[in-house]
C-alpha cells in the first residue's frame, strides 16, 4: 500500500513556528491535519502552569 501525498512540508512548520515565537508568543503544540492544515496551540505547557499553584489535582484523592 503506497502513502498518499505529502500536504504538509518541514519548511511550512518551521516557519509557522518561527512566526509564533517572533512575534512573542509561547509554543505549546503543533497540530497537523490529514489535509495538511498546521495548527499551532499557544500558551504555557500545563506543567508550568500547574508549578505556580504548589498542587495538583491529585494532592485531594
Amino acid at each position: 500500500m503506497a502513502r498518499g501525498p505529502c500536504t504538509f512540508k518541514q519548511q511550512d512548520v518551521t516557519r509557522a513556528l518561527r512566526a509564533t515565537v517572533a512575534a512573542g508568543i509561547a509554543v505549546q503544540r503543533i497540530e497537523i491535519d490529514r489535509e495538511g492544515k498546521i495548527i499551532v496551540v499557544t500558551g504555557k505547557p500545563q506543567e508550568v502552569a500547574d508549578e505556580g499553584r504548589g498542587e495538583n489535582e491529585w494532592d485531594r484523592i
